[in-house]
C-alpha cells in the first residue's frame, strides 16, 4: 500500500515538476493568446484540449507498448523520436509565425490618401491594410497547429512511471499512475497559461504593439 501511494506521488511530483519545468507547455499558450486576442476561456480550453492529447499520446504508447512487449529502451526510442518531431515542428511554426508577424506588422503602416469630392471640398485620412488579409480561417488553423505538435509531443516521465505496476501486472495502478500524472500536468498547464494570459491583458507594449504576432513567434521559437 505505501509503495502504490508513493509511485502515486511521484507520479504527481513528476507532473507538476515536468510541466513546469518546460516552458514549451505553457509559453506557446501564453503568446497566442496575447498574439491572438483570444479570451482567458477560449485559452483555457484550448490548453485543455493540447494537454489531454499531450499526455494522451504518451499514454496510449505506453499502454501498447507494455501489451506487446516493448522493453524501456525501445519505449524510450519511441518517445524520443516524437520528441525530435515536436521539437522541430514547433521550430517551425515558431519561424514562420514570426516572418508572418514581420511582415504583417510592416504592411501595417498607416497610409495617406486625398479624397476630392464634388464641390471642391477635400480631404484626407490615413488608413492601415494590416487586417484586410487576416482572414478567419487563418485564426482557426493555430490552435489545430498547436493541438498536432502538442499529440507529437511526449511525456517523458510517464512511461517509466508505468513501468512500476506494470511488472507486478497490475492494471489498476497504471490507470491509476497516468489519471493523476495527466491530471496534475493538464491542471499546471492551465494554470499558468490563464494566469498569465490574464495578467499580460494589463501590459501596454506601445510602439511594440503592432509586433505582438512577432514577438510571440519569436517566444515559441525560443522554446
Amino acid at each position: 500500500m505505501n509503495g502504490e501511494l508513493g509511485i502515486l506521488a511521484l507520479a504527481a511530483s513528476l507532473g507538476f515538476l515536468h510541466t513546469l519545468g518546460g516552458p514549451d507547455h505553457y509559453l506557446p499558450f501564453i503568446a497566442m493568446s496575447r498574439a491572438r486576442g483570444w479570451s482567458v476561456f477560449k485559452t483555457g480550453w484550448i490548453t485543455l484540449l493540447c494537454g489531454i492529447g499531450h499526455v494522451g499520446s504518451s499514454a496510449v504508447i505506453g499502454v501498447i507498448g507494455l501489451s506487446v512487449g516493448f522493453g524501456i529502451s525501445m519505449m524510450h526510442w519511441i518517445e524520443g523520436l516524437r520528441g525530435n518531431l515536436a521539437a522541430w515542428l514547433l521550430i517551425l511554426f515558431g519561424a514562420a509565425y514570426t516572418m508572418w508577424g514581420y511582415f504583417r506588422a510592416r504592411s501595417g503602416k498607416l497610409h495617406r490618401h486625398i479624397h476630392v469630392h464634388q464641390g471642391g471640398i477635400v480631404h484626407e485620412h490615413e488608413h492601415s491594410h494590416a487586417n484586410d488579409h487576416d482572414h478567419v480561417h487563418s485564426r482557426n488553423i493555430t490552435p489545430w497547429v498547436l493541438f498536432t505538435i502538442f499529440v507529437l509531443g511526449p511525456c517523458e516521465s510517464l512511461i517509466p512511471l508505468m513501468m512500476y505496476p506494470a511488472a507486478s501486472n497490475n492494471s489498476a495502478g497504471i490507470l491509476e499512475v497516468v489519471m493523476v500524472f495527466s491530471l496534475v500536468t493538464i491542471l499546471t498547464m492551465i494554470t499558468v497559461v490563464v494566469l498569465a494570459s490574464y495578467g499580460l491583458r494589463f501590459v501596454r507594449l506601445g510602439r511594440l504593439d503592432k509586433h505582438t504576432h512577432t514577438l510571440a513567434g519569436l517566444m515559441i521559437l525560443l522554446c
